[in-house]
């Protein structure tokens, strides 16, 4: 299943870069219909044009296309990255003095040691 589904992910991102690819082959296919029914020098005799005519026509527009897709990216990834912010008032508050100082005072022996917290170096045991 997820074999399956990494080859048609695969298939879905390479298939716009064989565009003009499927392009040619829809043009071999159908070429003599195409040089008979669309061509410009089908009325002609000696019609030395095969429908390559409508195949440079149908490859300009898929340029154009493509060409608008990526203009559009562009304009989209432009607007993305604009961003209107607010900057917030911060005003100054005065510090907060307290009147006693407490600190730890070193005259008195520790009563008891937390094991926890305690351990005494690997060497020396």
């Amino acid at each position: 299943m997820k074999k399956l589904f990494i080859i048609l992910l695969s298939i879905t991102l390479l298939v716009p870069s064989f565009g003009k690819v499927f392009i040619y082959a829809s043009f071999k296919l159908n070429q003599k219909e195409i040089s008979k029914t669309i061509c410009v020098q089908r009325k002609m005799v000696f019609n030395t044009c095969n429908g390559r005519c409508e195949l440079q026509k149908s490859l300009k527009k898929y340029a154009d296309n493509e060409k608008k897709m990526q203009d559009n990216l562009k304009e989209k990834a432009e607007i993305v990255y604009i961003q209107n912010t607010n900057t917030p008032l911060y005003t100054l508050v005065a510090p907060v003095e307290t009147a006693a100082k407490n600190f730890a005072s070193a005259d008195k022996k520790p009563v008891s040691i937390t094991v926890v917290a305690f351990r005494p170096p690997s060497c020396f045991i």
